[in-house]
């Protein structure tokens, strides 16, 4: 169990930073980038000369005879939902922060952005299962108390999965939300099929951003010698001779194809996503993505 005063004291040291870069940086970014994505249902009027004829609503034309078309009004508040992955890939960092640290800064500087624009903001902690649900709700004491739940939380899996958060997301929120999904990608292949499927069905009811948190000794190995490796997630261990050229080599290549694979997942999923290490300031890459937008 973690010591309650200094959960407390690393929750204050992250809303000091994360709440300065979201006042100086990230509001217009945020509000540019994400205000006015959303859309609902206001009416419907009988068809005009000039309607799109993809917004008549056929059972009131039908029940009346006249052609109507539906009518939809730009939502004035959005609903911010944050993914992230807990799962024991996440304690890894081979600096300063591992992957959970840098998801978790993350993770408030969207949640101060969206408050500064009046959004709710909801969280969800998964790992190979769904681990915790947070409603969305606004206002300080409840982003604090979401940087407390990431900080302290101990989930019951170790593996990871993304097939059951984003089922998850699907029926749990019925309303449209932005869905910032932050983890290091490093799930079964043997799911890829499957949650090809499951992403493009979220995707189409909800704006999905993925965020690849990484630590570059997922991605090459440093030349030192004979070493034991253990996986995180499974915890099996083995022996691995990083002298060896041709074991760093296939240890790169192996990663980088599964990187590229997932990225071209998400591509077709038309996905939104960006890629930073725990060793860089992650500011730069969430702007370049907002720009993008």
């Amino acid at each position: 169990m973690k010591d309650t005063a200094e959960i407390l004291k690393q929750v204050r040291k992250i809303e000091i930073k994360t709440r300065g870069l979201s006042n100086d940086i990230f509001a217009g970014h945020y509000h540019s980038a994400f205000r006015g994505r959303g859309v609902a249902f206001s009416e419907v009027r009988e068809y005009r000369m000039g309607d799109d004829v993809r917004d008549i609503d056929w059972n009131v034309t039908a029940r009346t005879r006249k052609p109507h078309v539906k009518i939809y009004e730009e939502e004035r508040e959005l609903t911010l939902m944050l993914l992230v992955d807990v799962s024991g890939s996440g304690t890894f960092g081979s600096g300063e922060k591992t992957k959970r640290t840098v998801m978790t800064e993350i993770a408030a500087v969207l949640a101060f952005s969206a408050a500064q624009n009046n959004d709710k903001v909801g969280c969800l902690l998964f790992s190979d299962r769904v681990e915790k649900f947070i409603p969305p709700k606004k206002g300080r004491s409840h982003i604090l108390m979401i940087i407390r739940t990431l900080l302290e939380f101990e989930p019951e899996g170790k593996g990871s999965s993304l097939l059951s958060p984003m089922e998850y997301l699907t029926s749990v929120q019925k309303k449209r939300c932005t869905a910032f999904v932050m983890s290091d990608f490093d799930t079964p292949k043997e799911e890829d099929e499957r949650l090809s499927k499951v992403l493009g069905i979220a995707s189409r009811k909800h704006d999905l951003v993925a965020i690849d948190v990484y630590d570059r000794r997922d991605a090459e190995l440093p030349d030192m010698g004979l070493v034991e490796v253990v996986d995180a997630e499974s915890g099996e261990r083995m022996w691995m001779d990083t002298s060896s050229a041709v074991a760093r080599e296939h240890y790169a290549r192996e990663w980088q194809q599964r990187h590229d694979e997932m990225g071209r997942m998400l591509t077709r999923s038309r996905i939104d996503s960006a890629a930073v290490t725990t060793d860089e300031d992650y500011v730069k890459e969430l702007i370049k993505l907002f720009r993008r937008r």
